[in-house]
């Protein structure tokens, strides 16, 4: 339980981010600051600076997806890892689509990659895709753009997703 003090010390702050009261990001924001304390705080702060990010790029995020904050350490490391150095993207597009932060991995992450690194190796799409297209979409939206429409260039798309899904 937070104490009463912490408690309007977290609301005060959120009202001083920008949040409205009346809105769903406020109680979001506020969840995501109750969930960790201010050491734990700074200590994601510094994670996300270590990885590039600005101040400004920090607050947009948390502002965008306040949850982005709650997670742990190691999911933070592990999706930010896989983003920027596996596929070679910018951490700045992490920040601008914080989101991706909350994904897993396993079942959403790297399905939907192996089929995107077929489409790359084919020449099917470009290199410089969009993540939220890609990673954020609704299964049955991912499948339509990145899959069906593809059946006759790569047929072996949809078993490759379905391997990896399962």
């Amino acid at each position: 339980m937070v104490h009463p003090n912490r408690f309007r010390e977290i609301l005060e702050k959120v009202k001083e981010m920008g949040f409205n009261p009346s809105q769903m990001k406020f109680i979001l924001a506020t969840q995501a600051m109750r969930a960790v304390g201010k050491s734990t705080w700074e200590r994601k702060i510094n994670l996300f600076k270590g990885w590039g990010w600005s101040e400004e790029e920090i607050q947009s995020a948390f502002t965008k997806f306040p949850l982005c904050m709650a997670y742990s350490e190691d999911k933070i490391m592990a999706n930010m890892d896989f983003l920027v150095n596996k596929m070679g993207r910018d951490s700045s597009l992490v920040a601008q689509c914080p989101v991706l932060i909350s994904l897993s991995l396993e079942k959403r992450i790297f399905p939907r990659y192996s089929v995107v690194q077929v489409l790359l190796s084919k020449g099917l799409i470009n290199k410089d895709f969009g993540l939220w297209a890609v990673f954020g979409s609704v299964e049955k939206m991912f499948l339509h753009k990145f899959v069906n429409c593809f059946e006759e260039e790569a047929p072996q798309l949809m078993k490759l997703y379905q391997e990896k899904i399962d």
